[in-house]
């Protein structure tokens, strides 16, 4: 199995252990003489198994992760790390950017007037610079997914 099969199938439990969490909840009591529309021992039977493979789906996940080397030499650990705080920078800089760009109405001239204290110019180009470098990172993460195996 590829990492990614992994990944997606991980997706896939999430969801369905959410959707199971829900059934067992909604049959989680009755009203006396009436019957839960769904057995909740066979729910929670169904729940215990997908939580099993997801535990089992995580754990070699992060371990594939960690000893797995991409092309640049760095795990795909490192790489989700790197993805993680370039999207971090991105959206910090970019939220900077966005309050020095917003401009401010004045009625008249005899209002405060309101400046960027940055240079909006330059951090965006460094949030473009960035961006271009999280598209490439992504890339390379997707590209070892599909070409790694699990280790199992």
């Amino acid at each position: 199995m590829k990492l990614a099969e992994a990944l997606i199938e991980r997706a896939d439990i999430q969801r369905k252990i959410s959707v199971l969490r829900s059934r067992l909840e909604n049959n989680a009591q009755v009203q006396e003489g009436t019957s839960p529309h769904e057995d909740p021992a066979d729910l929670f039977k169904e729940f215990d198994e997908k939580v099993k493979r997801l535990e089992y789906l995580i754990s070699h996940i992060n371990y594939t992760n960690a000893t797995a080397k991409s092309a640049s030499g760095n795990t795909i650990a490192e790489l989700i790390v790197k993805r993680d705080m370039l999207a971090l920078k991105i959206s910090a800089l970019g939220g900077v950017v966005n309050t020095a760009s917003s401009t401010v109405r004045r009625a008249t001239h005899t209002e405060i007037k309101i400046l960027p204290a940055v240079d909006v110019k330059a951090l965006q180009a460094t949030v473009d610079k960035l961006s271009k470098e999280l598209r490439i990172t992504e890339t390379e993460i997707q590209s070892c997914n599909w070409l790694t195996d699990l280790v199992e």
